[in-house]
């Protein structure tokens, strides 16, 4: 039986709604961390160090689908929940247009500025080459890749998160595919890797387009839109802490490579990007369960019905607690094998990427609070919130600490940064959810 938005949501209940959200973001992070080792066992630890440099920049470009997916889909939910349908419909194809629009002016602004925007980045002269190569093929997929991330909101709201999770996979196995045909077979090096993952972004982007274009079958459909600037605005306002993570997350990484070219050069950075593929997989549990969980949130939000808000987040509670300490568990056993997967051939770049690794894990006692925290708020229509809870944990706190713990603990003070700003950022998010618990009666 298919799971509804309306539907009384119980433990078991939630985690089925969610759990297609939790693999489809899990995948899409998978397949980015196949093009690391292959990059990495296949060109080498300075191409790997070029794809950390320029990698930031691109999800720069597809956080503004991410605010607009996230902050367009709660006002959808919201206004499907209100009971009108036809009118969610035009928000939803609205969303859509613009991410199109967007994602155009955008690709073809930053390919042309590739250089230069690499050198802003930290590209050293041994790394520019590839950093161009590989950012201008990403960046001249922006659009496809502004739909996916979009579209991965709206098939929760439209309850087919079993298809967007079929499209994720199908995505991440054209990249997979691609990436051993183009780097091992026809030997494109930097430009093959980046190919495959602008073709996998046309599986998870452009064909999911398509679907939306036809029929009534997902709940949602294109259809003509006129503009609606306050709903537009109010979708940008709503998704800017999703906008403020992404930019921030990627800025602070630039500031990562900046401060670890500084400290131990192009291979500290390799090792930062080992640590960084398999941090967003971790991390995309908690993105998924976020993701999953909050058009019920805006839904029953909409429709007023506080005594299932209280249920939904009293659960996701409880949810995001356990995986917290599973994850740190996890990470902590698994931080060998999966670094030597990618870096087993350099012995001190292994040996420093376990170590940093092993202190950088213990920050996921924390970071799914603030994940889920900034999402809830999304959902219930308080970008303000959201943006603040995202702003102070992914660029205040972060960036503080990266700049002040290496000058007290020198390169273990960068791993140890990311710990000391998400345990902050629980701080700001417990704050929020405590004072603003009459408002809108969730607790």
């Amino acid at each position: 039986m298919r799971i509804k938005l309306s539907d009384h949501f119980t433990w078991s209940r939630l985690l089925r709604f969610t759990l297609p959200s939790i693999v489809m973001m899990v995948v899409s992070s998978v397949y980015s961390v196949v093009d690391g080792l292959f990059v990495s066992n296949l060109v080498g630890d300075m191409a790997l160090s070029a794809v950390n440099i320029i990698f930031p920049v691109v999800m720069i470009i597809g956080a503004f689908g991410f605010m607009l997916g996230t902050g367009g889909s709660a006002i959808v939910a919201r206004t499907m929940g209100e009971g009108n349908r036809k009118l969610a419909q035009q928000y939803f194809s609205l969303i859509v247009y613009s991410v199109i629009a967007l994602g155009g002016v955008l690709s073809v602004a930053c390919a042309l500025l590739a250089g230069p925007i690499a050198r802003l980045a930290g590209a050293s002269d041994a790394l520019i080459r590839d950093c161009v190569v590989y950012g201008r093929i990403l960046l001249l997929g922006s659009v496809p890749f502004m739909l996916q991330v979009c579209f991965q909101s709206f098939f929760v709201v439209a309850e087919r998160p079993q298809l967007g999770l079929a499209y994720s996979i199908a995505a991440g196995v054209t990249n997979m595919v691609l990436d051993y045909v183009l780097i091992a077979v026809f030997h494109l090096g930097i430009a093959g890797a980046a190919i495959a993952t602008v073709l996998g972004y046309v599986v998870g982007g452009i064909i999911p387009l398509f679907y939306f274009a036809t029929g009534e079958r997902s709940g949602l459909r294109l259809t003509r839109s006129q503009l609606y600037p306050r709903q537009l605005l109010q979708a940008c306002s709503n998704g800017s802490s999703e906008l403020m993570s992404n930019i921030s997350s990627s800025v602070i990484s630039i500031l990562y490579n900046l401060q670890l070219m500084r400290m131990v050069g192009e291979l500290g950075v390799a090792a930062y990007s080992v640590m960084m593929y398999v941090d967003f997989v971790f991390v995309a549990a908690f993105l998924g369960f976020s993701i999953g969980s909050a058009p019920i949130v805006s839904y029953h939000y909409g429709a007023d019905n506080r005594g299932e808000l209280r249920n939904v987040f009293r659960t996701s509670g409880r949810v995001i607690g356990v995986t917290s300490v599973v994850m740190v568990l996890a990470s902590e056993a698994l931080s060998y094998p999966l670094a030597s997967a990618f870096v087993g051939y350099n012995p001190e770049l292994l040996a420093m990427t376990v170590h940093g690794f092993r202190l950088f894990a213990l920050s996921y006692l924390f970071c799914g609070v603030n994940i889920y925290a900034s999402a809830f708020f999304t959902a219930l229509c308080n970008g303000v919130v959201s943006a603040l809870i995202s702003f102070a944990r992914s660029l205040l706190f972060r960036g503080g600490m990266v700049v002040l713990l290496p000058l007290v603990w020198d390169l273990d003070g960068i791993w140890w940064a990311v710990v000391f700003a998400e345990g902050l950022g629980v701080l700001v998010s417990l704050g929020f959810l405590v004072s603003r618990r009459e408002q809108y009666h969730y607790w």
